[in-house]
């Protein structure tokens, strides 16, 4: 019996529950595995050589090539995880969140600094249709 999940129309907004934390083991497995130098050069080298010896989906290998984060997380992804892709490109936290969410690395400081989106965000838009 699927649990109730009063969190799924949060907009523009994946929570990482168990059901995520499921479809993502191999993926954050992958990123985890990036903590070793030895690994994170393999990577480099071949990325998708290296990507084929997880038993990932086709998806999330793709997902992880596009270095698009976005999908990342839908499929299954964990940020904290993510991150280790975002470090062996040499990227800070920063930056990677601020391409997630089309910002520049400075708008998306300043919008941090500023104190963030307000919770009301992207809910409007919903409300209003």
């Amino acid at each position: 019996m699927p649990l109730d999940k009063p969190y799924a129309d949060i907009p523009g907004t994946t929570i990482f529950d168990a059901d995520q934390s499921r479809k993502g083991y191999w993926l954050n497995q992958f990123c985890m595995s990036l903590m070793k130098a030895e690994n994170r050069e393999r990577f480099k080298k071949d990325e998708r050589a290296y990507l084929d010896e997880w038993p990932m989906s086709e998806e999330q290998k793709q997902a992880v090539l596009a270095r698009d984060l976005n999908r990342c997380i839908a499929l299954g992804g964990n940020i904290y995880f993510l991150a280790k892709v975002g470090a062996t490109d040499g990227k800070s936290f920063q930056q990677m969140a601020g391409s997630m969410t089309g910002m520049s690395e400075e708008a998306y400081r300043d919008m941090m600094v500023g104190g963030g989106r307000p919770a009301t965000w992207g809910r409007e838009q919903k409300d209003s249709k």
